[in-house]
């Protein structure tokens, strides 16, 4: 277990840095226009932000104790192909789901 002042050090810690990061982008930049490289990468940040979630939860999932699942491995390939192909962020969620659900059944 934990010593609380450490917890509540690294709780501190981590409060100041999440803030110093923000602050960074709205107070110290929030003004100024952004160069048109730094918007085009920008742009691609929530695109990367729903794959880092996913991914290990594909690759070690907890309900597995950290093993692969082809139940999963194939929903992430189904969900890969249908947003590719459809470039529809719902129809992929949804089509990962159902084929999980449907491999989840039949493994």
């Amino acid at each position: 277990m934990i010593d609380r002042v450490d917890l509540w050090i690294v709780i501190i810690g981590l409060g100041l840095g999440s803030f110093g990061l923000r602050f960074v982008f709205t107070g110290i930049i929030g003004d100024r226009t952004l160069p048109e490289w730094v918007l085009r990468h920008l742009r691609y940040t929530a695109v990367a932000v729903l794959p880092a979630l996913v991914a290990p939860l594909v690759v070690w999932p907890s309900a597995t104790n950290g093993d692969l699942d082809p139940a999963r491995l194939l929903a992430a390939a189904a969900a890969l192909i249908v947003g590719y192909v459809s470039r529809n962020i719902l129809a992929s969620i949804l089509s990962g789901a159902a084929v999980l659900y449907l491999g989840l059944y039949l493994f």
